[in-house]
This record gives C-alpha cells, sequence and structure tokens, in this order.
C-alpha cells in the first residue's frame, strides 16, 4: 500500500536549458500536485550552465520553497550532477529525470506505485519506443548496449537511461560509494536489491538541442565499459598469446625452410612488413587499454571531488546525506 505523506525528492539535472526547464517544473509540479499521497521536493543542478538557466533556476527557487537548487562551479558532466543531487535529497524516495522532458514526467506517479507496491528499491525506465531520434543514434545506442552487456561481468538493463525511482536505501548505498567516474545507472545496477522495469514512450525533444554530443557519448561509453569489466584486459591477454603463437609458428617455418635447404633464400618483404604491422598494432591496442585502466587509477588516486558547488539555494545543512 502507498505510504500516506512521503516524500519525493525530483532531481533534475540541467545544462543550458532555458527553453524547457520552465515548462519542465510546471510539467512535474502538476503532475505530483494530484496525487495526494506525495509529497515532493526538487533538487534542480545547474551543471555549468552558459545561457540564463541559473537565474531562471533562481527565479523557480524564489517562487516555490520546496526547490532546492545548486549551482555547479564549472560544467562536470551529467553524471557528477546527478551524483549531487542524490547526494542532497531528503525524500524518502528520489526521481531521477532529464530536464529535457523526453522522460514522461506524467509516468512518475505509476512508477512510484509500482516501487511501492512491488517491495522494489529502485524502477527503472526502460525505452519501448524512441520517438523523434535518429535512427543511426538508435543504432548505436543499441550496439552500445549489446557491447557492454558481452564484456561487464554484471547485467546490465538494455535501453535504459538514468530515468528511474531509488528508494532511501539505494540512494544512502549509492552515497558511500567514493569513485569519482560514475557511470550511474551500471552502478545501481550492480548494487543489486530488488530492481523492476517500467515500460514507457520516449518523447522527442521538447526544446533545445541535445547536450550528449558525440565526444560525451564516446566518454560516457567508455566509462561503462572500462568501468564495470576487466574483460579488455583479458582480450588483450589472448591476443598477446596469439601474437607470441604466430611468431613461434613463423619462426619455426623459416628455421625450417633454411635448414631444409641452406641456400635458398627466403623472400617476401611484404609478408614481413604485415608481420610487423600485426605486431606493433597489438602492443598499442594493449598498451592503450592498460592506460586507461591505469589513468582512471590515477583520477582516483588524486581524490579530488566529484564536483563543486558554487552556490546553494534553499538548502540547508541538513538537506545533505554528507
Amino acid at each position: 500500500m502507498t505510504k500516506v505523506s512521503m516524500l519525493v525528492s525530483v532531481i533534475v539535472p540541467c545544462y543550458n536549458e532555458e527553453e524547457v526547464i520552465r515548462e519542465t517544473y510546471a510539467q512535474i509540479s502538476d503532475t505530483l500536485r494530484n496525487d495526494q499521497s506525495l509529497q515532493y521536493e526538487f533538487i534542480l543542478i545547474d551543471d555549468g550552465s552558459r545561457d540564463g538557466t541559473p537565474d531562471i533556476l533562481r527565479e523557480i527557487a524564489r517562487q516555490d520553497p520546496r526547490v532546492k537548487v545548486l549551482v555547479l562551479s564549472r560544467n562536470f558532466g551529467h553524471q557528477p550532477a546527478v551524483s549531487a543531487g542524490i547526494r542532497h535529497a531528503c525524500g524518502d524516495l528520489a526521481v531521477i529525470i532529464d530536464a529535457d522532458l523526453q522522460d514522461p514526467p506524467q509516468v512518475i506517479p505509476e512508477m512510484i506505485h509500482l516501487l511501492l507496491d512491488s517491495g522494489s528499491n529502485v524502477v527503472y525506465g526502460v525505452r519501448k519506443r524512441r520517438k523523434g531520434e535518429n535512427p543511426a543514434y538508435l543504432l548505436t545506442a543499441k550496439l552500445f548496449y549489446i557491447v557492454l552487456n558481452k564484456l561487464s561481468e554484471y547485467p546490465l538493463p538494455v535501453d535504459t537511461g538514468d530515468f528511474r525511482v531509488i528508494d532511501r536505501k539505494i540512494m544512502l548505498a549509492f552515497n558511500n560509494l567514493r569513485e569519482n567516474s560514475k557511470y550511474i545507472r551500471g552502478l545501481i545496477s550492480w548494487m543489486g536489491f530488488k530492481q523492476t522495469p517500467f515500460y514507457y514512450e520516449r518523447n522527442p525533444r521538447h526544446a533545445g538541442i541535445p547536450k550528449y554530443t558525440l565526444s560525451k557519448l564516446v566518454r560516457l561509453a567508455t566509462t561503462g565499459i572500462f568501468y564495470f569489466s576487466k574483460k579488455p584486459l583479458r582480450i588483450a591477454t589472448a591476443f598477446g598469446f596469439l601474437s607470441v603463437g604466430l611468431g613461434l609458428l613463423l619462426s619455426a617455418w623459416v628455421i625450417y625452410g633454411k635448414l631444409s635447404n641452406p641456400y635458398y633464400s627466403i623472400s617476401g618483404w611484404t609478408s614481413v612488413i604485415l608481420t610487423i604491422i600485426y605486431f606493433g598494432g597489438v602492443q598499442l591496442l594493449t598498451i592503450g587499454i592498460l592506460g586507461h585502466y591505469i589513468g582512471s587509477l590515477f583520477d582516483e588516486v588524486k581524490g579530488r571531488p566529484e564536483y563543486l558547488i558554487a552556490e546553494k539555494i534553499n538548502l540547508g545543512s541538513e538537506s545533505s546525506l554528507d
């Protein structure tokens, strides 16, 4: 049964969303206001926007005390912004939703009631249809999830984003994870507990342009792959053994040819060059994979904070899980 007077924290990361953020706030407010069993607060995080987003967030916070605003000191990225929101959420439950209205706020009450009625700790959104998105992007996303699940040591839901409802247990567990380079949907899946899918149709972007550029998508993909698996290292090792085996076979062939016909001069500059290119490519691939893991370790060892907050609005010290 639904818990009366349950507080829901709605976490919305924002980056250059001046064209849509007022509508996002209005739609979420209207949706949650209609459910008398739920109280709510907003955690709006400005991730170093270069447009009028911070001023709009301040204006909304002045008009509605339930709106709490975090202004980060610069653009740290979507995942750190969500981390900041989770850390400052006071709710019994938290909803993570982007500001672009592609994930429809109208389904939030259904997701919350599904979590409560099923006794789940997480209800994550699964996109059964994605309207208005580039077919090439959809194909790339599908291939990414296939590769990620092949390489990952933990099963990760396919065709999901960060749109989800999590309970207090998940929030507390998440805030005990001190990694900086977070892949949040993967981390929440890694935690286990009871997780339930919720299928919905994703809308076209309400206004503005997508903030995930190709380089950001590639960075997120590499974080997801290397963060949850050591299989790339095993693949590189397999390539190394294969290279050694081919090298031994080639050496045996050369020695046999020399012994069986000492006066025969073995020619074939093309095969030599191709062999050098192959072995060199394997070595560079292996070094690159090792470098990525070492670079991740280097970032973690420095111990820098995941984000820095320049300004807090409507937030007291009691609003943080620090």
